[in-house]
């Protein structure tokens, strides 16, 4: 739908809008290239170079990244997503487990409170890659599978905040586990975070999520 404003600058806001709204309903997911900007400004009635501006300052967000000679592409769905990914790229392994700590207890104590029965069917579930993908002996399968049981015993917090920053932590908590299930040779068996969750347990949730991440952070100190 065409755009119409009486400033400048105001037209720019209204493209950022519009661009971002965009993205983070799904229209063009992560990784994909968005139009190019004479089809953005024939979409939106607006001249290219407002599209070019509003693009701008979407790639200096982090939301969108602009590749020369291939276009522009979506790189996070918000400026919450740049923001988090970047800053979680260069940070040491011991400040993401920090983190994960701290994001992770509380997910525990809420899931706990909060779960339903299809946040147990779903934990269960997850929890049966991690042991199978682990018996196969592929790291990389189990790193994956692993990061997917930490998501979804978050996402059973049902804070919606909460599931979207951890979100962010996707590429990092699934380098880690690799990396400590190659060095050590073992793996966490999360057992009792799923039986301290489904019992409604919010002590023994917050401990079990605690204790093994303590004990990595003790390992990488």
């Amino acid at each position: 739908m065409p755009l119409e404003t009486t400033t400048r600058t105001s037209l720019v806001d209204q493209v950022i809008d519009q661009l971002r709204a965009q993205v983070e309903e799904g229209a063009w997911p992560v990784g994909a290239r968005i139009p190019t900007e004479p089809e953005l400004a024939s979409s939106l009635g607006v001249g290219r170079n407002t599209v070019r501006e509003a693009i701008r300052a979407l790639v200096h967000a982090g939301v969108l990244e602009s590749r020369q000679g291939s276009g522009t592409y979506v790189q996070a769905q918000t400026e919450l997503s740049g923001v988090v990914r970047r800053r979680v790229a260069d940070a040491t392994t011991r400040d993401v487990f920090e983190v994960r700590r701290a994001l992770e207890t509380e997910a525990a104590r809420l899931a706990a409170a909060r779960r339903t029965e299809a946040d147990i069917a779903a934990l269960r579930a997850a929890l049966s890659r991690c042991e199978a993908t682990w018996e196969s002996g592929d790291v990389a399968a189990f790193a994956q599978a692993d990061a997917d049981f930490h998501r979804v015993a978050v996402e059973a917090s049902h804070n919606a905040v909460l599931i979207d920053i951890y979100a962010e932590l996707g590429d990092a908590v699934r380098t880690g586990v690799a990396t400590v299930a190659a060095d050590s040779g073992r793996h966490v068996d999360h057992t009792p975070i799923v039986a301290a969750i489904e019992a409604g347990d919010v002590d023994a949730a917050m401990k079990e999520a605690g204790c093994y991440l303590s004990e990595l952070l003790t390992q990488n100190g």
